[in-house]
């Protein structure tokens, strides 16, 4: 009766161990399975996160060049684009005739290495109207360096109407010259 005593022992005992397994293998089976998604989400939200931050670098970046828009369409102005070389030459045809001074650009010409522009104007008009126009070339929103500047007085002979008449020739290098 013993040994049939010992063997009822036994099998719940082995029953109990198993079916203790199981809930241990299933528990394992889970945790693993858990910690694979968390790896995961870690993974996807460091993701996110990446590009959370620079939609909003890209947010705050755009502010910014809103706010600046202002400054930097007056920098713009500033220079000239080698597009914008006609404009320019326009520009500097106006500023002649605001000081009633006849000009023309003889010549352009744009520097070897592209980063700056040679303008050759010819100008006639009174000695002031041409101080004038000086003046007003050198005060422009340009970054200009004259070259050269010669002023001669017409000399015709005798007395005529064109003896206050002035010509002068500039020769102006456009620093803030883009290409």
């Amino acid at each position: 009766m013993q040994n049939n005593f010992q063997k009822f022992k036994k099998v719940p005992l082995i029953a109990a161990t198993s079916l203790l397994i199981v809930p241990i293998v299933f528990y394992i089976f889970i945790y693993n399975n858990i910690q694979k998604n968390a790896e995961a989400y870690n993974k996807e939200e460091v993701e996110w996160q990446i590009k959370n931050a620079k939609k909003e670098e890209i947010k705050a970046i755009t502010k910014e060049l809103q706010m600046i828009e202002k400054e930097r369409s007056l920098l713009n102005t500033h220079f000239i684009q080698s597009s914008d070389v006609v404009p320019f030459l326009d520009t500097v045809e106006q500023l002649a005739q605001k000081v009633n001074t006849q000009a023309e650009i003889t010549q352009v010409d744009i520097s070897s290495d592209k980063t700056s522009l040679a303008i050759s104007v010819n100008a006639s008009g009174s000695f002031q109207n041409l101080y004038k126009f000086l003046t007003l070339l050198e005060n422009s929103p340009y970054q200009i360096e004259f070259t050269s500047v010669n002023l001669e007085r017409n000399v015709t002979g005798a007395v005529s109407k064109n003896a206050g008449e002035w010509s002068a020739t500039f020769t102006i290098k456009l620093l803030s010259f883009l290409n």
